[in-house]
Protein backbone atom coordinates (compact mmCIF):
# COMPACT_ATOMS: atom_id res chain seq x y z
CA UNK A 1 0.00 0.00 0.00
CA UNK A 2 1.38 3.68 -0.96
CA UNK A 3 1.25 4.64 2.82
CA UNK A 4 4.04 2.48 3.57
CA UNK A 5 6.18 4.50 1.47
CA UNK A 6 5.47 7.62 4.11
CA UNK A 7 8.00 8.62 6.72
CA UNK A 8 6.53 8.93 9.98
CA UNK A 9 2.59 7.50 9.15
CA UNK A 10 1.73 3.78 10.27
CA UNK A 11 -1.47 1.94 9.17
CA UNK A 12 -2.85 0.50 12.04
CA UNK A 13 -6.17 -1.07 10.77
CA UNK A 14 -8.08 -2.01 7.72
CA UNK A 15 -11.19 -3.10 7.65
CA UNK A 16 -13.65 -4.09 4.58
CA UNK A 17 -16.84 -7.08 3.35
CA UNK A 18 -18.61 -7.44 0.14
CA UNK A 19 -21.84 -5.73 1.45
CA UNK A 20 -20.80 -2.45 2.35
CA UNK A 21 -18.55 -2.49 -0.27
CA UNK A 22 -15.93 -0.04 1.23
CA UNK A 23 -12.31 -0.54 3.03
CA UNK A 24 -12.11 2.09 6.00
CA UNK A 25 -8.19 2.65 7.17
CA UNK A 26 -7.35 3.97 10.29
CA UNK A 27 -4.04 5.52 10.02
CA UNK A 28 -1.33 7.51 12.43
CA UNK A 29 1.17 9.88 12.67
CA UNK A 30 2.05 13.92 13.16
CA UNK A 31 0.44 16.42 11.58
CA UNK A 32 3.24 17.03 9.63
CA UNK A 33 2.89 13.82 7.89
CA UNK A 34 -0.24 12.41 7.89
CA UNK A 35 -1.43 14.49 5.03
CA UNK A 36 1.32 13.38 3.11
CA UNK A 37 0.38 9.91 4.19
CA UNK A 38 -3.90 10.70 3.43
CA UNK A 39 -2.83 12.07 0.05
CA UNK A 40 -1.04 8.58 -0.95
CA UNK A 41 -4.23 6.38 0.36
CA UNK A 42 -6.37 8.42 -1.70
CA UNK A 43 -4.12 8.55 -4.95
CA UNK A 44 -3.80 4.97 -4.85
CA UNK A 45 -7.92 4.72 -4.12
CA UNK A 46 -8.91 6.79 -6.92
CA UNK A 47 -6.56 5.03 -9.48
CA UNK A 48 -8.53 1.34 -7.84
CA UNK A 49 -12.42 3.03 -7.69
CA UNK A 50 -14.72 4.02 -10.60
CA UNK A 51 -18.00 4.74 -9.21
CA UNK A 52 -19.93 4.19 -12.10
CA UNK A 53 -19.21 0.91 -11.19
CA UNK A 54 -19.42 0.39 -7.56
CA UNK A 55 -22.41 -0.54 -5.61
CA UNK A 56 -22.72 -0.78 -1.82
CA UNK A 57 -25.46 -0.74 0.83
CA UNK A 58 -23.54 1.77 3.01
CA UNK A 59 -24.18 5.91 1.97
CA UNK A 60 -21.09 7.13 -0.03
CA UNK A 61 -20.92 10.33 -1.94
CA UNK A 62 -17.60 9.26 -3.70
CA UNK A 63 -13.94 6.68 -4.33
CA UNK A 64 -12.46 8.54 -1.59
CA UNK A 65 -16.29 8.63 1.03
CA UNK A 66 -14.76 10.43 3.89
CA UNK A 67 -11.00 11.78 5.51
CA UNK A 68 -11.76 12.67 9.04
CA UNK A 69 -9.06 14.15 11.54
CA UNK A 70 -9.09 13.14 15.04
CA UNK A 71 -6.16 14.93 17.33
CA UNK A 72 -5.19 12.23 20.30
CA UNK A 73 -1.97 12.79 22.61
CA UNK A 74 -0.76 16.59 22.45
CA UNK A 75 -2.62 17.27 19.87
CA UNK A 76 -5.75 20.00 20.07
CA UNK A 77 -9.09 20.25 18.01
CA UNK A 78 -7.36 23.10 16.53
CA UNK A 79 -5.09 20.82 14.66
CA UNK A 80 -7.29 18.34 13.77
CA UNK A 81 -9.18 21.11 11.86
CA UNK A 82 -6.29 23.31 10.20
CA UNK A 83 -4.49 19.75 9.00
CA UNK A 84 -7.94 18.93 7.63
CA UNK A 85 -8.52 22.14 6.09
CA UNK A 86 -4.80 21.50 4.72
CA UNK A 87 -5.52 18.20 3.41
CA UNK A 88 -9.12 18.39 1.92
CA UNK A 89 -7.57 22.03 -0.18
CA UNK A 90 -4.63 20.46 -1.40
CA UNK A 91 -6.54 16.88 -2.13
CA UNK A 92 -8.93 19.43 -4.06
CA UNK A 93 -6.20 21.15 -6.01
CA UNK A 94 -4.37 18.15 -7.15
CA UNK A 95 -6.93 15.95 -8.24
CA UNK A 96 -10.08 18.15 -8.93
CA UNK A 97 -12.02 16.26 -6.59
CA UNK A 98 -14.85 18.83 -4.96
CA UNK A 99 -14.37 18.76 -1.23
CA UNK A 100 -17.20 19.41 1.70
CA UNK A 101 -15.89 20.11 5.18
CA UNK A 102 -17.58 18.62 7.65
CA UNK A 103 -17.43 18.30 11.88
CA UNK A 104 -15.53 20.86 13.77
CA UNK A 105 -13.69 21.61 10.08
CA UNK A 106 -17.03 22.70 8.57
CA UNK A 107 -17.09 26.04 7.14
CA UNK A 108 -20.85 26.29 6.95
CA UNK A 109 -22.74 25.26 9.72
CA UNK A 110 -25.46 23.48 8.02
CA UNK A 111 -22.10 20.69 7.27
CA UNK A 112 -21.11 19.90 10.62
CA UNK A 113 -22.98 16.52 10.14
CA UNK A 114 -21.69 14.25 7.81
CA UNK A 115 -24.95 12.47 7.14
CA UNK A 116 -26.36 15.87 5.24
CA UNK A 117 -23.74 16.00 3.33
CA UNK A 118 -24.61 12.06 2.12
CA UNK A 119 -27.99 13.01 1.62
CA UNK A 120 -28.76 11.93 -1.51
CA UNK A 121 -26.09 10.06 -2.36
CA UNK A 122 -23.69 9.47 -5.27
CA UNK A 123 -25.95 9.25 -7.44
CA UNK A 124 -27.53 12.48 -6.97
CA UNK A 125 -24.62 14.63 -6.89
CA UNK A 126 -24.36 15.41 -10.29
CA UNK A 127 -27.58 17.10 -9.43
CA UNK A 128 -26.24 18.43 -6.04
CA UNK A 129 -23.75 20.29 -7.48
CA UNK A 130 -25.65 22.13 -10.13
CA UNK A 131 -27.19 24.16 -6.81
CA UNK A 132 -25.05 26.90 -5.88
CA UNK A 133 -26.12 26.12 -2.15
CA UNK A 134 -24.14 23.07 -2.51
CA UNK A 135 -20.41 24.42 -4.02
CA UNK A 136 -18.00 22.47 -2.38
CA UNK A 137 -15.71 24.13 0.13
CA UNK A 138 -12.91 23.55 -1.62
CA UNK A 139 -12.36 22.96 -5.69
CA UNK A 140 -14.95 23.67 -8.46
CA UNK A 141 -18.72 22.51 -8.55
CA UNK A 142 -17.70 19.72 -11.21
CA UNK A 143 -19.31 16.38 -11.46
CA UNK A 144 -16.29 13.51 -12.00
CA UNK A 145 -18.53 10.64 -12.54
CA UNK A 146 -15.25 8.25 -11.70
CA UNK A 147 -14.85 9.45 -8.69
CA UNK A 148 -17.53 11.48 -6.93
CA UNK A 149 -17.08 14.03 -4.13
CA UNK A 150 -15.19 13.91 -0.77
CA UNK A 151 -16.23 14.80 2.95
CA UNK A 152 -13.09 15.71 4.87
CA UNK A 153 -13.52 16.29 8.12
CA UNK A 154 -12.35 16.96 12.15
CA UNK A 155 -13.83 15.46 15.18
CA UNK A 156 -13.43 13.13 17.97
CA UNK A 157 -13.10 9.50 17.99
CA UNK A 158 -16.18 7.57 16.85
CA UNK A 159 -16.76 4.08 17.29
CA UNK A 160 -18.44 2.46 14.12
CA UNK A 161 -20.07 -0.01 15.54
CA UNK A 162 -22.91 -2.79 13.89
CA UNK A 163 -25.17 -5.29 14.90
CA UNK A 164 -26.54 -8.28 13.54
CA UNK A 165 -29.70 -10.12 13.27
CA UNK A 166 -30.96 -13.45 13.14
CA UNK A 167 -33.66 -12.13 10.90
CA UNK A 168 -33.82 -10.91 6.91
CA UNK A 169 -35.96 -8.51 8.06
CA UNK A 170 -35.23 -4.87 7.01
CA UNK A 171 -37.86 -3.27 7.82
CA UNK A 172 -37.30 -4.32 11.32
CA UNK A 173 -33.66 -2.89 11.44
CA UNK A 174 -34.84 0.29 10.03
CA UNK A 175 -37.35 0.58 12.67
CA UNK A 176 -34.21 -0.32 15.56
CA UNK A 177 -32.59 2.14 13.57
CA UNK A 178 -34.69 4.85 13.47
CA UNK A 179 -35.83 4.47 17.30
CA UNK A 180 -31.64 4.41 18.02
CA UNK A 181 -30.63 7.67 16.06
CA UNK A 182 -30.35 10.66 17.85
CA UNK A 183 -31.93 12.50 15.08
CA UNK A 184 -35.13 10.82 15.69
CA UNK A 185 -35.57 11.43 19.60
CA UNK A 186 -33.31 8.02 20.37
CA UNK A 187 -29.79 8.06 22.07
CA UNK A 188 -27.64 11.24 22.38
CA UNK A 189 -24.58 10.80 19.64
CA UNK A 190 -25.67 7.83 18.09
CA UNK A 191 -26.21 8.09 14.26
CA UNK A 192 -27.77 4.25 12.97
CA UNK A 193 -29.42 3.08 9.62
CA UNK A 194 -30.40 -0.50 8.70
CA UNK A 195 -29.26 -2.64 6.03
CA UNK A 196 -29.21 -6.37 4.25
CA UNK A 197 -26.37 -8.29 4.05
CA UNK A 198 -26.35 -10.57 1.24
CA UNK A 199 -23.80 -11.93 2.19
CA UNK A 200 -24.91 -13.22 4.97
CA UNK A 201 -28.48 -13.39 4.40
CA UNK A 202 -28.99 -11.05 7.82
CA UNK A 203 -30.14 -7.78 8.24
CA UNK A 204 -27.91 -5.28 9.97
CA UNK A 205 -28.28 -2.42 12.65
CA UNK A 206 -25.32 -0.31 11.70
CA UNK A 207 -23.84 2.69 14.04
CA UNK A 208 -21.71 5.37 14.25
CA UNK A 209 -21.42 6.50 18.22
CA UNK A 210 -20.30 9.86 17.93
CA UNK A 211 -19.20 10.72 21.50
CA UNK A 212 -18.99 7.41 23.79
CA UNK A 213 -19.42 9.22 27.16
CA UNK A 214 -22.89 10.17 26.24
CA UNK A 215 -23.58 6.79 24.78
CA UNK A 216 -21.82 3.63 25.61
CA UNK A 217 -21.60 0.52 23.54
CA UNK A 218 -23.30 -1.03 26.27
CA UNK A 219 -26.54 1.06 26.11
CA UNK A 220 -26.52 0.70 22.35
CA UNK A 221 -26.54 -3.16 22.35
CA UNK A 222 -29.17 -3.48 25.50
CA UNK A 223 -31.44 -1.30 23.27
CA UNK A 224 -31.29 -3.28 20.21
CA UNK A 225 -31.47 -6.55 21.63
CA UNK A 226 -34.21 -5.36 23.63
CA UNK A 227 -36.28 -4.00 20.74
CA UNK A 228 -35.02 -7.94 18.51
CA UNK A 229 -35.78 -9.74 21.50
CA UNK A 230 -39.42 -8.66 22.03
CA UNK A 231 -40.01 -9.52 18.09
CA UNK A 232 -38.54 -13.22 19.03
CA UNK A 233 -35.21 -12.06 17.17
CA UNK A 234 -31.87 -12.80 18.36
CA UNK A 235 -29.01 -10.85 17.71
CA UNK A 236 -26.23 -12.93 16.06
CA UNK A 237 -23.10 -11.01 16.55
CA UNK A 238 -21.48 -7.92 16.20
CA UNK A 239 -18.69 -5.81 15.28
CA UNK A 240 -16.12 -3.50 15.47
CA UNK A 241 -15.29 -1.02 12.11
CA UNK A 242 -11.82 0.63 13.13
CA UNK A 243 -10.38 1.37 16.25
CA UNK A 244 -12.08 2.61 19.64
CA UNK A 245 -10.69 4.19 23.03
CA UNK A 246 -10.02 2.48 25.56
CA UNK A 247 -12.47 3.95 27.89
CA UNK A 248 -15.36 2.54 25.75
CA UNK A 249 -15.08 -0.77 26.62
CA UNK A 250 -14.29 -0.07 30.52
CA UNK A 251 -17.95 -1.14 31.44
CA UNK A 252 -18.10 -4.24 29.44
CA UNK A 253 -16.91 -7.04 28.35
CA UNK A 254 -16.68 -8.00 24.47
CA UNK A 255 -18.25 -11.18 24.82
CA UNK A 256 -21.19 -9.54 26.55
CA UNK A 257 -21.68 -7.78 23.27
CA UNK A 258 -21.19 -10.71 21.02
CA UNK A 259 -18.50 -8.57 19.77
CA UNK A 260 -16.10 -10.89 16.81
CA UNK A 261 -12.93 -10.40 16.44
CA UNK A 262 -11.82 -8.24 19.17
CA UNK A 263 -8.21 -7.68 20.72
CA UNK A 264 -6.04 -5.68 22.17
CA UNK A 265 -4.90 -4.07 18.89
CA UNK A 266 -8.69 -2.58 18.03
CA UNK A 267 -7.82 -0.16 21.33
CA UNK A 268 -6.38 2.70 19.65
CA UNK A 269 -4.01 3.59 22.58
CA UNK A 270 -2.48 -0.09 22.10
CA UNK A 271 -0.91 1.87 19.20
CA UNK A 272 0.93 4.94 21.04
CA UNK A 273 4.53 3.96 21.09
CA UNK A 274 7.25 5.19 18.75
CA UNK A 275 6.46 4.34 15.14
Amino acid sequence: MAVSKVAGVKLLDASADPDHHRCVLTLIGTPEAIVDGAMAVAREALERIDMRRHQGVHPRIGAVDVVPFIPFGDAAMSDAVETAHRFGRRFATETSVPVYFYGEAAISPKRRLLPYIRRGGYEGLAMKLQNPHWSPDAGRPVFLERWGATAVGARLPLIAFNINLESTDLDLARKIACELRESSGGLPAVQAIGLFLRSQNRVQVSMNITDYRKTSLRSVFDLVATRANALGVEIARSELIGLLPRDAMVDVKPEELKLKDFSEDRIIESHFSPF
